[in-house]
């Protein structure tokens, strides 16, 4: 898609979280309402997220969104083998 390795790699890491909050709020059930208040956002926001409109969200406030519900975020890191 044109990406580079470090370009790949955020956007992997941030649909992974993305997809994580959407996980969360599918399993308890979360209202969108009941979201703004956990979240401390705006409707429109919350609108955003669950509409998939990634691109105004950092990974920052990925993370921080899912401390937010009550997940706790962590990163593994794995060494790449040369072929």
């Amino acid at each position: 898609m044109g990406f580079n390795e470090q370009e790949s790699a955020a956007l992997t890491l941030k649909a992974d979280l993305y997809g994580k909050i959407l996980d969360v709020v599918e399993k308890q059930k979360i209202k969108p309402r009941d979201l703004e208040k956990i979240l401390d956002v705006p409707q429109p926001r919350v609108s955003e997220l669950l509409n998939g409109k990634m691109s105004s969200l950092s990974i920052e406030k990925l993370v921080a969104y899912l401390e937010k519900m009550g997940i706790e975020a962590s990163v593994s890191f794995k060494s790449k083998r040369a072929s």
